[in-house]
């Protein structure tokens, strides 16, 4: 196996471990330990962190290595601005130029998240994999049809970065109607109705930040962070 080979394994499954938060924020990555565990070189580990790092989901620690990235609720709130600003500009693009085949993936991605209910939830109590595949899968054939490679790669890891809150936090709250929010979404720009439809996830986005921010204060946030180290 080619170093780039052992690279390319070592960012994704180092990537997927801190996104699943089954590696904590915050915990030291040592080097060594991880190339033993993998057997792979340690300058596949080093590549691989490093492409994490520009990322934001890594920091690296002058004489100390590297860390996951920590989780804050200024952070959440960042990047829940910055995916506003840019969801919407990318889902106005995609609404604007998106022809047939972009409303026929759509449909078919609301199909499927809507046939799957949030509140089936895992052995940890959080939405299963399934439902969240078809989450990200919906959002991202929203903004499929906009036309910028660019514009689709930060907007992709900004959804990734705020998904490592959700699964983190393992909030969900039952009073919340997310299909029907999905559901707006999905009839706006099925509509070509732009204005609403940003409306519709600017709401969407900010009211899941608000709540993952609720759950930092709670008191049983510690019981949580033990049960997650134990996974």
């Amino acid at each position: 196996m080619s170093s780039k080979t052992q690279s390319d394994r070592m960012f994704d499954a180092l990537r997927a471990d801190i996104l699943a938060c089954r590696i904590l924020p915050g915990s030291k990555l040592r080097i060594n330990d991880i190339a033993a565990t993998s057997e792979v070189s340690l300058g596949a580990v080093r590549e691989a962190l490093s492409r994490l790092g520009a990322e934001d989901l890594v920091i690296a620690e002058s004489q100390k290595g590297y860390r996951v990235a920590p989780l804050s609720v200024e952070d959440l709130q960042d990047l829940t601005e910055a995916r506003v600003e840019i969801e919407g500009a990318a889902l106005a693009r995609s609404i604007a130029r998106g022809d047939l085949d972009w409303e026929t993936n759509l449909v078919a991605a609301w199909h499927r998240l809507s046939r799957i209910s949030e509140r089936e939830e895992d052995d940890r109590g959080l939405p299963t994999d399934q439902w969240a595949l078809a989450h990200g899968a919906f959002h991202e054939a929203l903004v499929k049809a906009c036309g910028s490679a660019k514009l689709l790669q930060i907007r992709s890891q900004l959804y990734q970065q705020t998904e490592r809150y959700r699964r983190y936090s393992g909030v969900v709250d039952r009073d919340r109607d997310v299909a029907g929010e999905h559901r707006r979404i999905f009839d706006a720009a099925i509509a070509r109705d732009g204005a609403e439809a940003a409306k519709a996830i600017s709401e969407h986005l900010r009211a899941t930040a608000a709540i993952i921010t609720g759950s930092f204060g709670r008191p049983d946030a510690a019981d949580d962070d033990k049960r997650r180290r134990a996974v």
